[in-house]
């Protein structure tokens, strides 16, 4: 499916934003639409600091080297190469097929359904997602699912946009990412696409109820740290013991 195809853009260029079943279609359509030029308009759009905040996310999971990490919702693969600098075994996991058909990393991966991983319980040591968590259908199933899959002891990482504490940055941001970002993408890829995204972070409940979905999930340790003044937000914690 071509980006510039105007029935499929058509899916998510809506200023509703879908719930549920029509969600789910919707996210997996639009990723293989944009997954050609992916990479390209991250790194223009985010100036590079996109490479930054995977880097850092990576550094927070704290695994041993060797350690076996999903990498959820993983696209192109850039948090895999990542965790591979970092001495760690990834496995790449991604609903969209068009993401996982561009990915560059050589990591292990497979196109699943991240709210029902395919993986025993207490299997890997940690998982990783980038940029996702706006894009399920259902936050508390997937922090449940991550808590089902680790071990005791493993870690989890979760990067995503964020809406910053300061009131000038954020009026500055919303700027940003809701006019020019638009306008990146059409020039680069597709425009309704990246009108949809920046909407999406109405999906994402506040940063103290994402800390406490974590808790309640398994994560007892649970943080959360602003990134770039707030661009960006990680959540890491360590899966519970007893």
């Amino acid at each position: 499916m071509s980006p510039k195809d105007p029935s499929a853009a058509s899916t998510w260029d809506t200023t509703t934003l879908p719930e549920g079943a029509e969600k789910a279609r919707m996210v997996r359509s639009m990723f293989d639409a944009i997954a050609p030029r992916y990479d390209l308009v991250n790194r223009i759009m985010t100036f590079r600091l996109d490479v930054r905040w995977r880097r850092h996310a990576v550094k927070e999971l704290a695994l041993a080297p060797h350690s076996l990490v999903l990498d959820l919702a993983a696209g192109t693969g850039d948090l895999c190469i990542d965790l591979r600098r970092a001495g760690l075994r990834p496995i790449a996991m991604d609903l969209s097929y068009g993401m996982l058909d561009n990915d560059r990393s050589g990591a292990p991966r497979a196109q699943a359904d991240i709210l029902r991983l395919p993986v025993p319980d207490a299997s890997v040591d940690g998982i990783i997602c980038g940029f996702a968590l706006r894009n399920l259908v259902d936050l508390d199933q997937f922090f449940l699912e991550c808590a089902r899959a680790i071990r005791p002891g493993g870690r989890i990482a979760l990067l995503d946009v964020g809406v910053p504490h300061n009131r000038i940055i954020r009026f500055g941001n919303g700027i940003y990412f809701g006019k020019i970002v638009p306008r990146i993408g059409a020039l680069l890829s597709d425009g309704a696409a990246y009108r949809y995204l920046p909407r999406s972070v109405a999906y994402l409940p506040d940063r103290t109820s994402l800390v406490t979905m974590l808790q309640r999930a398994g994560f007892a340790d649970a943080t959360h740290e602003q990134l770039s003044c707030g661009l960006t937000q990680l959540m890491v914690g360590t899966r519970n013991i007893a």
